[in-house]
């Protein structure tokens, strides 16, 4: 299988330019390709985990990647996927965080013997004259178009400032500067990125009378369409000071079952013969699942000694919650389901953790019920008799209240 082939295999390709020369530059090793990274806080985020997991495994391959920090887009931000305008950051706060993103890229990117590049975009674009500007680059950009690209949308109705309208053009000159200075051809960015990219593209080629190549990644959302990474105190931080291994651990244990294939898919390094095999796990299975993604991806964060600690810790807290083989049981026949599904507020009844179905709201909405480890906080989440098949399902209400459900 070729690389393409398996990022292919592996849903991470969103759309592409030319899929032709892609596929050959990536396969034969001969991309240099850049990702860019504005500094908007001081650590990496799981948003990011994902662009940094295709730059390694297309180095892997022989491809050269360039990790571009953003001192200098990161003094506008990027408007794409914002319904408000991002926080202004002073140049001191930028430099701290480029310099906290620089370390922890190195867990991923191998940068020694220029086999992988960093950059800072302020290097060229803080230097620049704005006349000077307009004129090199200006008559390459339609306005017309600019207003119709993805990633001013969600900015029209409410107001799109100027400021954020020229990051698009900041954007695709990185690309220019890139292809001038590094020989780069190809950039590869989340899929909201799409229109930004494809102005690198044809300022080059415009410009430059060259063809460079843009392909995006699909992005990391869960079965409800959210995206993924965030918590309900936030974001999932790559740092161990913002998100301890245990709690980055955790967060990929928890994740649903209808998600845990695809991330296993996306994120991890597994084989794909290994992953395929497991397509068709279920119940307790899919457990199992979790707990490998868990690992396989705190391994890659935070080591492998982090990952090992944080897996005896996660199993360590499920015995002392109480959970054991031994536990009560409530059984579940297919006369229990209407119309083939039953609501987590009749689950809760029918296992006796709520007498009525408002205590069993009560308890869904102020966030005190997990099954199987992950939170419920929608009163409409449903389940089938087949949900409880096999080893069945741990239905936890609050922090002593457990019951094991299974089908009869």
């Amino acid at each position: 299988m070729t690389l393409y082939d398996e990022l292919v295999a592996r849903g991470l390709i969103a759309q592409v330019t030319n899929e032709e020369e892609i596929k050959k530059l990536i396969n034969e090793g001969k991309a240099t390709f850049y990702i860019g990274f504005d500094p908007t806080a001081d650590s990496l985020h799981v948003g990011h985990f994902m662009a940094l997991c295709l730059m390694k495994r297309l180095q892997m391959a022989g491809n050269k990647p360039i990790a571009l920090l953003g001192g200098g887009t990161g003094m506008i931000g990027d408007p794409s996927g914002r319904t408000d305008m991002r926080q202004m950051l002073t140049k001191e706060t930028i430099d701290h965080n480029i310099e906290c993103f620089k370390k922890q890229m190195s867990r991923f990117i191998d940068f020694s013997d220029g086999k992988a590049l960093m950059v800072n975009n302020a290097d060229w674009l803080l230097d620049l004259n704005y006349v000077d500007l307009l004129r090199e680059v200006g008559a390459c950009f339609s306005v017309n178009n600019m207003l119709r690209a993805e990633c001013y949308k969600q900015r029209m109705e409410k107001g799109l400032s100027f400021l954020e309208f020229n990051y698009m053009i900041m954007q695709s000159y990185d690309f220019y500067a890139l292809y001038q200075k590094y020989g780069c051809n190809m950039q590869f960015g989340g899929n909201d990125q799409w229109s930004n990219m494809l102005g690198g593209t044809e300022l080059i080629r415009r410009k430059l009378g060259k063809d460079a190549y843009a392909m995006t990644i699909t992005l990391l959302l869960n079965s409800e369409g959210k995206k993924m990474g965030k918590t309900q105190s936030g974001a999932v931080w790559l740092d161990p000071n913002k998100t301890s291994p245990f709690d980055f651990y955790q967060y990929w244990r928890n994740v649903a079952d209808a998600d845990v294939m695809k991330c296993i898919r996306m994120l991890t390094f597994l084989p794909l013969e290994e992953i395929d095999a497991m397509a068709d796990w279920e119940g307790s299975q899919l457990n199992k699942a979790k707990e490998i993604l868990a690992y396989e991806l705190t391994k890659l964060v935070h080591g492998e000694e982090e990952a090992k600690k944080a897996q005896s810790a996660a199993k360590a807290l499920f015995v002392q919650a109480g959970v054991s083989a031994d536990m009560p049981e409530c059984e579940l026949i297919a006369d229990d389901f209407t119309d083939g599904t039953m609501d987590i507020l009749g689950l809760l009844v029918k296992a006796g953790l709520a007498a009525t179905r408002s205590e069993a709201r009560r308890n869904v909405t102020q966030g005190g019920v997990t099954v199987d480890g992950e939170k419920i906080t929608d009163i409409k989440t449903s389940y089938s008799l087949d949900d409880f098949k096999g080893d069945g399902k741990v239905v936890k209400r609050g922090k002593k209240k457990f019951i094991k459900v299974v089908a009869k």
